[in-house]
């Protein structure tokens, strides 16, 4: 394992309930990387998120985040890390400013005013610091999180699906945000359900059920899949998508808008067997390349799930 890594773990596991919810996961993030977590619910995303920053330990496995082993640290782990979780934790009933300034205590933060007050600027609060949390809008409540999660100055941010239900306007300045704080060296490992804040990072994961499937640049990513996607238009769509389903060399269809993504991971056999398809009137066909989603998608059909019987 590499001590120039932010994060490089390998093989770690983790159980409940007798159902093994991480499965043999390994890791390794640079500094200053905006890395992607991808799955479906249940994936084992937010598990492996927590044993990262050493708010649960791993039942197997090694390795280190932020120079400190994941094992025998996670005390010095949890002082240089900026975790965000799913939903909204800070105090409703306190002002943004209150807020802030409770968690600069937990804390300790050295010039507690100063780092307040920096905090509010950087992220557009200053206006509204008197206004309390329980009143703010999903994406003021998401800026309000991740202000408290820089008071301290972390050099790594865990962010666990920040962008739930907050509007496009708002997802966009907060990737905004995250792209500058990656510039000046933060290092950022988010999960998301959204393809186009996947796009934004640097490089992906996509775990299922537990596993591990495939690292790297989205890209990479697309590129790993195989798939050859056409996209068709035309009358009737629901019901051809239902003849295209039953197609065995068609692996996925998929709509999107006024049109249909038809997917296979053999392009000849693909091709021969939508030859009927396209001949029809009406119809019109055209290659696809195929995006985050349809391999999503793909994924999400081939993985196995760890909770069946």
């Amino acid at each position: 394992m590499s001590e120039a890594a932010v994060i490089d773990v390998e093989g770690l596991t983790k159980s409940f309930g007798g159902r093994r919810v991480v499965d043999d996961f390994s890791i390794r993030v640079e500094r200053g990387q905006i890395f992607g977590f991808l799955g479906p619910n249940g994936s084992g995303k937010t598990t492996t998120i927590r044993m990262l920053c050493g708010l649960l330990k791993p039942d197997g496995g090694r390795g280190t985040c932020l120079g400190h082993d994941i094992l025998r640290e996670s005390a010095l782990i949890k002082r240089e890390v900026g975790y965000m979780t799913q939903r909204f934790s800070l105090y409703e009933d306190l002002s943004i400013r209150e807020n802030l300034n409770f968690i600069a205590r937990v804390y300790a933060v050295p010039d507690r005013k100063h780092a307040v007050e920096t905090a509010l600027e950087r992220l557009g609060l200053a206006n509204r610091s008197g206004q309390l949390a329980g009143q703010l809008s999903g994406g003021w409540k998401q800026r309000l999180a991740l202000a408290a999660c820089l008071l301290h100055n972390p050099r790594l941010l865990l962010l666990d699906e920040p962008t739930a239900g907050v509007d496009p306007k708002a997802r966009r300045e907060f990737w905004d945000q995250i792209h500058m704080l990656a510039a000046e060296g933060i290092t950022v490992l988010v999960s998301t359900h959204y393809m186009d804040e996947a796009e934004r990072c640097h490089r992906l994961a996509y775990i299922a059920y537990g596993k591990l499937l495939i690292t790297g640049t989205a890209e990479e990513v697309i590129a790993h899949s195989k798939l050859t996607t056409w996209a068709v238009s035309g009358p009737d769509l629901f019901g051809l998508a239902a003849q295209l389903r039953d197609v065995p060399a068609i692996k996925m269809v998929v709509p999107f808008g006024s049109t249909l993504h038809v997917s296979g991971t053999d392009a000849q056999a693909l091709d021969e067997a939508l030859a009927p398809f396209r001949a029809r009137a009406g119809t019109a066909w055209t290659p696809a390349q195929p995006g985050l989603e349809d391999v999503f998608i793909r994924m999400m059909d081939e993985a196995p799930d760890n909770f069946d019987a």
